[in-house]
């Protein structure tokens, strides 16, 4: 079984991808969507957008909150890739000129239990 590893990316909600294509020149997506996109044409297993209540990313001052109406463009976003090692690799190689900006972590991951077992275990309740 290959080894699971959790790619964390953090950046600031106004954060917005690079100019890459013609479109990109004349509206830029934000860089939470772009990566999403990127993450799913590359292959990725798993994504997961983390939308935060309050936070700061580094070299910030001050604590930023989420309100309502508003959202502070330096409040810090995170988006969470799940895959082997060596997918999660090749995709920062293959996408470093995205990932300038970004404070990218790799953390291993340990699966408590395997994908297919909660399935397995709701049905041995039902019996």
């Amino acid at each position: 079984m290959p080894k699971l590893m959790a790619l964390r990316l953090y950046f600031p909600h106004s954060a917005r991808a690079s100019h890459s294509r013609l479109w990109h020149h004349l509206s830029r997506p934000a860089l939470a969507a772009h990566l999403l996109k990127l993450a799913r044409r590359h292959g990725i297993s798993q994504a997961t957008l983390i939308h935060v209540e309050a936070g700061y990313l580094q070299g910030d001052i001050r604590v930023r909150q989420r309100h309502v109406e508003l959202t502070h463009t330096r409040l810090p976003q995170c988006l969470e890739l799940i895959d082997a090692e060596e997918t999660i690799r090749a995709f920062v190689d293959a996408h470093q000129n995205e990932l300038a900006n970004v404070r990218v972590l790799l953390l291993p991951c340990e699966p408590v239990m395997p994908a297919s077992q909660p399935e397995q275990l709701a049905k041995d309740k039902s019996k």
